[in-house]
């Protein structure tokens, strides 16, 4: 089976979680706009929250309310994806598709997170073949990278330093290549104690479900 067949069958168990009348976090990247997609299709009276103006966009065009995180501080769930999901914890890498803060802020407001993803994503352990995004101010962005340097990691900032990737929220994102995270509690508080790192790409707690689809089928594990 094709990623695109297994992404679209995670998906659509994922959406099975949304009833009528939910307030709803809306995800960013491939898996969550097949979401979006068939979320829309089911024709529910929900609420979306989305988590990029990218996501935002489709669910216009597709007809669903949307709403901020401040006029609906607490939500019922969010369905997201995810660029790693280490087995056991359910802790998540997540950024590849450059709206991680967003990400990270909506599901923290939610009951419940909802992880989406095909069997290729699942790991022992978190880093590795997969690097780690980290959100960074762009005034200075230099300084910012040359910290995450001394901490051990091998950043490299998106887009490239003539055309950086700016974020939704104005911001840039360094790509950092490290090894296995064997302590990503620690990794997390580590970065968040730079001067310049907004946030990083670990999701550490959040998870509470993650559906997994592959050749056998579609497997939910809980946390």
């Amino acid at each position: 089976m094709d990623h695109e067949t297994l992404k679209r069958a995670a998906a659509a168990r994922a959406i099975e979680e949304i009833e009528d009348g939910m307030v709803v976090g809306l995800g960013s990247g491939s898996t969550a706009e097949i979401a979006v997609e068939l979320l829309a299709a089911r024709r529910l009276r929900i609420v979306g929250v989305p988590t990029s103006e990218r996501t935002a966009q489709l669910a216009r065009n597709l007809g669903l309310a949307l709403a901020t995180l401040d006029e609906h501080p607490q939500l019922d769930l969010v369905i997201d994806g995810a660029d790693q999901v280490e087995r056991g914890t359910l802790n998540l890498v997540k950024g590849l598709g450059g709206a991680l803060l967003r990400e990270k802020i909506v599901a923290s407001a939610a009951r419940r997170m909802i992880v989406m993803v095909d069997d290729s994503k699942l790991v022992d352990r978190l880093g590795g073949h997969t690097p780690l995004p980290v959100e960074i101010v762009a005034y200075g962005w230099r300084s910012t990278v040359s910290r995450l340097e001394r901490i051990g990691l091998h950043p490299t900032l998106r887009g490239g330093t003539e055309h950086p990737l700016v974020t939704d929220g104005g911001n840039h994102i360094a790509d950092c290549a490290i090894d296995v995270i064997d302590d990503p509690t620690r990794l997390e508080v580590k970065l968040s104690g730079l001067v310049g790192v907004i946030e990083s790409g670990l999701f550490i707690g959040l998870a509470s479900r993650v559906i997994v689809a592959g050749a056998r089928g579609v497997e939910v594990i809980e946390r």
